[in-house]
């Protein structure tokens, strides 16, 4: 598969020498190149992403698109480097196969935001079947996890361009984290990689990006009770949040964050 950063010369803008000369240096950049997501033979989407670790984020992008309800839906995921990009073949069980030929029947425009081939308005108002629990985890814990962050961003720290969604546990432990160069797809492929493990530890999910609606909606499917976010929330993410029962909080910083959202009064 294709490496998720490669290493560019490029041109400084600091002061000139006495030459008059600039320096270059070399410099690991993010790959980003357009993920093509073809289910039973219908082609669904195209995503400008980071080409790493593409079942995962197919699986995950399935789950939090309701194309499937679990990973046994999936009968096969196969990605394949094409002259463009990268292509991404899936297969899917008979019971769920009408949802495919449903939503592309009625599609009218595909989006990388994580609302691909809605055809209106009201289908943003996509079935939550299950309410979050409530957290676990203390207001220590979350601070630890944050701690912790930069560790589990590799590929940020050779290219600081990626953004990153971490699971962790009630203790403010990080189990795995997943980076794209876009927050809906790094999120993507940690639902994906957390479903395909059938991991139960996981009481929090953090990210490193804003919080929007696609974002709580992902962390709804994943079915976590609680996503932190370094960055603020808007007010559609809010609004989500409070209509499902998710706990939420955002501008996570080192000495302090921002309840938007705290149902079962677990930070109060």
């Amino acid at each position: 598969m294709t490496a998720p950063h490669e290493v560019v010369r490029l041109l400084t803008l600091g002061r000139l020498s006495a030459e008059g000369e600039r320096d270059t240096i070399e410099r690991a950049v993010a790959v980003e190149c357009p993920v093509a997501i073809e289910v039973d033979g219908f082609g669904y989407a195209v995503m400008m992403m980071t080409p790493d670790r593409l079942e995962d984020f197919a699986t995950g992008f399935l789950l939090t698109e309701r194309l499937i309800d679990r990973v046994e839906d999936i009968l096969a995921i196969e990605p394949f480097a094409a002259e463009a990009g990268w292509i991404v073949r899936i297969a899917l069980a008979e019971s769920v196969r009408g949802r495919i030929r449903d939503r592309v029947r009625h599609r009218t425009s595909d989006t990388s935001c994580g609302l691909c081939g809605l055809s209106g308005l009201e289908q943003l108002d996509r079935p939550v079947t299950n309410r979050p629990p409530a957290p676990r985890a203390s207001v220590e814990a979350l601070f630890a996890a944050l701690g912790n962050v930069r560790a589990h961003q590799p590929l940020n720290a050779r290219t600081g361009a990626v953004h990153a969604a971490i699971a962790c546990t009630a203790s403010g432990n990080i189990l795995t984290s997943a980076e794209d160069v876009g927050r809906h797809n790094a999120l993507d492929k940690l639902v994906g990689t957390l479903a395909r493990a059938a991991d139960d530890d996981v009481d929090f999910i953090l990210v490193t990006s804003r919080i929007s609606y696609e974002m709580v909606d992902k962390a709804l499917i994943a079915g976590v009770g609680l996503l932190v976010g370094i960055s603020a929330p808007t007010s559609l993410a809010i609004d989500h949040a409070r209509t499902h029962g998710l706990t939420l909080i955002a501008l996570a910083r080192p000495d302090a964050m921002l309840v938007a959202h705290d149902p079962h009064g677990c930070f109060a």
